[in-house]
């Protein structure tokens, strides 16, 4: 039987200044940054704001607000971030070749490079409609 040592248990801090402590902290502050995020938007979109009292209108007034869209952008970039890192870690553990590495950390960017474009477009540009 294997015991595991709770205090052992999980990625431990990278040593040195690098690229890898960079995304270890980032890892950990995007998470708690989307359990307070995710944590107001569920709060507010399910308990301040009754979804079966509102109306289309109330969606384009959410979405005519700057602070709306900075709060759904913010959400959704922490969301980019904390899983693509999180599978950047996976493939740094799991993948051992390396033009395998290479070839699916190259797909891993490019993806979140899309995705990162298009959630920004969409936020940005989604018109409002009154």
């Amino acid at each position: 039987m294997v015991t595991i040592d709770p205090r052992t248990a999980g990625r431990s801090r990278p040593q040195g200044s690098g690229f890898e402590l960079f995304v270890w902290y980032l890892m950990r502050i995007t998470g708690v940054m989307l359990f307070v995020l995710a944590l107001a938007h569920f709060s507010i979109m399910h308990f301040v704001f009754d979804p079966s009292q509102e109306n289309a209108s109330w969606i384009a007034a959410r979405w005519g607000s700057l602070a709306w869209r900075v709060f759904d952008w913010t959400l959704l970039m922490m969301v980019l971030f904390h899983s693509f890192m999180g599978v950047r870690t996976v493939i740094t553990d799991y993948v051992h070749g390396a033009r395998a590495r290479l070839l699916t950390m190259s797909t891993l960017y490019v993806v979140a490079i899309i995705l990162f474009a298009a959630g920004t477009a969409v936020v940005l540009t989604l018109p409002v409609v009154a």
